[in-house]
């Protein structure tokens, strides 16, 4: 593709000015195609603590507007060698949380017929789960890479099966990830009992906790990644709790001892090469942020994603021009 339309010149329109979509750039309705689309779900039905996610993709949005379109890490213009575009929001029913489920799958389906990916700004987690069987339907079962400071492969939570600490266990039941292929990282903190790793480790999962990234580094870390996931489509969610409190106070479930934001982000480009279909940035609740402190990490982290996409090659199903 040639001269994709890219964000607002910040020489012309300062930063603060233009238009509030993602890092400033196209909707996709102004754009006769697009390889990725980003693309909010203001939805928090299903958490179990603090709400408010469902701001979050106003949020990231608005601190998205500091991102320049050349990423000097990646040596990639994610910008430039592939048409971005903002999707919007998909808009749920937020007291019926079957029926949001449905209609993220099939409003995801959708995208993705018009775009080759999606970055999605949550919400609570549980949003992962339709995005994985919309993801699936179109690439088969995928590899995840779960950064988080929890499993989230619990069972029910007051016997609702759907929640946003049950999508990964009902993504292993519903056969749209690739149990061969499944990977925590960033987990910490108490839980219910030893019972819930072992389910967890029943259910294909590997566990690189915060310590580990810690004692082991970053370098370990990737390469141990890089090997469990292969060539396979990958999925890459992001609950933004799996940053320390200090980086990310803005959020639902906080826990003490999280990675720092350098980590995160240094363990994300060292996925570049691998065959990245998708990604979500969930969890931001601007409510409890500071400064936009977890605003402006998620927004980069979503860039790093679009920039991860731009090094995936041809092969994530993007549309022909």
């Amino acid at each position: 593709m040639s001269n994709p339309r890219g964000p607002v010149d910040s020489s012309r329109i300062p930063r603060y000015a233009g238009p509030a979509t993602f890092a400033r750039l196209p909707r996709l309705d102004e754009v006769p195609r697009a390889d990725v689309a980003v693309v909010g779900v203001p939805f928090d039905t299903g958490v179990s603590f603090r709400p408010g996610a469902r701001f979050a993709p106003t949020a990231v949005r608005e601190a998205s507007r500091l991102l320049r379109p050349y990423h000097p890490a990646l040596d990639v213009h994610p910008f430039g060698t592939q048409q971005v575009a903002d999707a919007g929001d998909i808009a749920v029913n937020p007291f019926d949380i079957n029926e949001a489920i449905e209609t993220i799958e099939h409003e995801a389906g959708e995208l993705l017929a018009a775009a080759g990916s999606l970055v999605t700004i949550g919400g609570d987690h549980t949003i992962a789960l339709p995005l994985l069987r919309a993801v699936a339907k179109r690439h088969g079962p995928v590899a995840v890479l779960h950064f988080d400071a929890h499993l989230d492969t619990w069972d029910t939570y007051f016997g609702a099966e759907y929640t946003h600490g049950t999508p990964f266990r009902r993504a292993v039941e519903d056969g749209v990830v690739d149990t061969e292929a499944l990977s925590h990282v960033g987990t910490r903190g108490p839980l219910y009992g030893k019972r819930d790793l072992d389910e967890d480790r029943r259910l294909g999962f590997g566990i690189v906790t915060s310590s580990d990234v810690m004692r082991r580094g970053i370098d370990e870390t990737v390469d141990a990644l890089r090997a469990r996931i292969g060539n396979r489509p990958l999925y890459v969610s992001i609950d933004i709790d799996v940053l320390d409190p200090a980086h990310a106070p803005g959020t639902g479930t906080p826990e003490a001892g999280g990675m720092t934001s350098r980590e995160l982000l240094e363990i994300l480009r060292g996925l570049a090469g691998l065959n990245l279909v998708g990604g979500d940035v969930v969890e931001v609740a601007p409510a409890y942020d500071h400064a936009d402190i977890t605003s402006i990490a998620a927004s980069h982290v979503a860039y790093d994603l679009v920039s991860l996409l731009a090094l995936a090659g041809d092969d994530n199903g993007a549309v022909s021009p």
